[in-house]
Parts: C-alpha cells; sequence; structure tokens
C-alpha cells in the first residue's frame, strides 16, 4: 500500500480481508517485542468499541521480518471529509472513550501515567529540548513558552481530567468512513489511558487537519465548537460539565506536544537510520522522498511563527465558544 506515514510500511493481503502492519520504527521508543505488545493491546482493546479493527495476528520478529508486524482487519472506506465528517468521528471516539477503564493493575503494556497532565508535560519538555537544534524563530519559541508556562500553572491545581482509554493519534488522516458512515479510526499505535479531550483536540487543530494531503481542511472555531458539542452530546449527563472543563486545557496540550514533535522531528529526520533497529528512528531514509518531502513542508509550516502565533490566539476565542 502507499507510504503515507512514518511508523509503518502496510501490506495488503489480498482475499483475506486482513493486512499487515509492519513497523519502521517504535514511536513509543519499544523494542520489537515490546512495540508488537503494545501495538496489539491497541487494536483488541479499542476494537471493542466497534470503531477499531480487530487484531487478528502477531507477527513475531524474524530474519525477514526483524520488526515482526502485526495482521489486523482491513476496513473498506473512503478517506474522511472536514468538516462533514466530524460528527462521525465524534462519535467513534466517544464510543472508545466509553470503554470500561481497567484496574491500575490491569492496564499494561498501555501507558497509564499517575497523573496524565503532569506526565503529558514531562513529554513536552522532554521533545521542547530540540527547539534550540531545531533552529526555530525566535517569535515561535516564545509562543510555545508561554503557552507551556499556562499549562505549568493548571498542573499546580489539584483538578485532573477523567481518565479514559484514549487513541492520542487521533488525526483525521488516521479515519476511514465506511458505507453506513461509521468512522473507524484505523492506526492504533499510542493508546494511553488519559484525558478524552486531548483526542478531540487532535482530531481537530490546525496541525492535525492540515497534516494528510487527503483529509486537508482548515477549521474556523466555530466548526471546531460544534464538533467539541457533538462528542459532548455522545456522553452520559452527568458526566459533560466535567469533561467540558478540559477541552480547551488539553487542547493546549496536544498542540504543545505536536510542536515540540516538530522541532524533535526536524533535528532527528537528518541522523542515519539506527542499524540496531531497535526502538525509536525518526531518520529520513526509512521513509519515501515524497513522504519525507511532505512532512518537512509540514513541520515547517507549522513552526512559522505567524501560524505558531495564529494558532495560540485561536484558544481565547475558542474559550468563548466551548
Amino acid at each position: 500500500m502507499p507510504d503515507t506515514g512514518l511508523a509503518h510500511d502496510h501490506l495488503r493481503l489480498p482475499g483475506t480481508g486482513w493486512i499487515a502492519r509492519l513497523p519502521k520504527q517504535s514511536q513509543m521508543n519499544l523494542k520489537p517485542d515490546e512495540n508488537l505488545a503494545y501495538q496489539a493491546a491497541c487494536f483488541s482493546r479499542a476494537s471493542a468499541s466497534g470503531h477499531a479493527p480487530r487484531l487478528h495476528a502477531v507477527l513475531s520478529p524474524s530474519g525477514p521480518l526483524p520488526r515482526g508486524g502485526l495482521v489486523v482487519e482491513e476496513i473498506e472506506g473512503r478517506t474522511a471529509n472536514l468538516p462533514g465528517d466530524l460528527p462521525a468521528i465524534m462519535e467513534a471516539l466517544a464510543a472508545i472513550h466509553a470503554l470500561p477503564v481497567p484496574e491500575a493493575s490491569e492496564r499494561a503494556p498501555l501507558l497509564s501515567p499517575a497523573d496524565p497532565l503532569k506526565g503529558l508535560l514531562n513529554e513536552i519538555g522532554a521533545q521542547a529540548e530540540y527547539l534550540e537544534a531545531a533552529r526555530i524563530s525566535p517569535r515561535t519559541r516564545a509562543v510555545l513558552e508561554e503557552n507551556i508556562a499556562i499549562l505549568q500553572e493548571l498542573a499546580v491545581a489539584t483538578a485532573r481530567p477523567p481518565r479514559r482509554l484514549i487513541s492520542f493519534d487521533a488525526h483525521p488522516g488516521n479515519f476511514l468512513i465506511d458505507k453506513s458512515g461509521r468512522a473507524v479510526l484505523v492506526d492504533l499505535e499510542k493508546a494511553r489511558y488519559s484525558a478524552p479531550p486531548l483526542d478531540l483536540a487532535h482530531a481537530t487543530l490546525y496541525t492535525s487537519t492540515t497534516w494528510d494531503v487527503a483529509t486537508h481542511a482548515v477549521l474556523t472555531p466555530e466548526q471546531t465548537a460544534a464538533a467539541c458539542g457533538h462528542w459532548l452530546t455522545c456522553l452520559p449527563a452527568p458526566e459533560r460539565e466535567a469533561a467540558r472543563l478540559w477541552i480547551l486545557p488539553m487542547r493546549r496540550a496536544m498542540w504543545l506536544w505536536s510542536m515540540t514533535w516538530c522541532a524533535k522531528w526536524r533535528v532527528l529526520s537528518g541522523r542515519e537510520a539506527e542499524a540496531s533497529l531497535k526502538g525509536e528512528d525518526w531518520a529520513a531514509d526509512n521513509s519515501e522522498e515524497n513522504l519525507v518531502a511532505h512532512v518537512k513542508d509540514r513541520v515547517d509550516h507549522y513552526l512559522d511563527p505567524e501560524i505558531a502565533t495564529r494558532i495560540g490566539n485561536e484558544f481565547n476565542h475558542l474559550a468563548n465558544l466551548i
């Protein structure tokens, strides 16, 4: 299948109804066996919602497949069109978020940080260490640092968002829409037990909706607010207000995670591919030239000071709508 992602190659297995997902690397920085176990848990748990492919088999690492692979259900559908398919995407996410949360001892191998907010701030901080080497504009860096400070101040408070199973990679390009109009999240690798509004953010942020050529769209604040409102109506009434209060803070957090990842990719993509085939590896050599050129274009665009400032200012506008 076409090379459209930085983490996997995909092979359609004709006549079987299955697709092989073959890792190029582990975005979770895991060894091959651990990476397969993590992804297998992502698919097997999220598919219980009816909005993710079923897991069929795990292919252990071997000579021909040094990182192994997964065989998952092939979903027949079209790419998402925004904003029209946002209600279906929000319904899919709500169904995943509605799944029962296991006891803490049973959540492994998926991440389930003791404090999801502080854990996310730690991830953002680790990626922000690449800001200097990425040589981003001082204006962009100032916008990011201002928003990180806002999030750090929030983390001092004791309140925390509800914890549910989330995708943590819910950008529109990862969804297919089947003939019935059902949205299916087909790329699962980074699921965790954390704050559901992170998925809403990833589905509607400018850095997500303009990432994939096939689903490219620029949403207005009103369209974003309508999508979030639809997600809220999918929740049990007693949970809606608590969830609503965290939509904007987690949107800020997801944007900061995405922006600091862009800085990290700009630095690490220039390095040679890892010969060991272990863990995380963003080397451009792992993907086709056209894909790398596209990612570079998007990263440069998002880190541009005008774009960073515009998205940073959008939070104030949305505060009056959500």
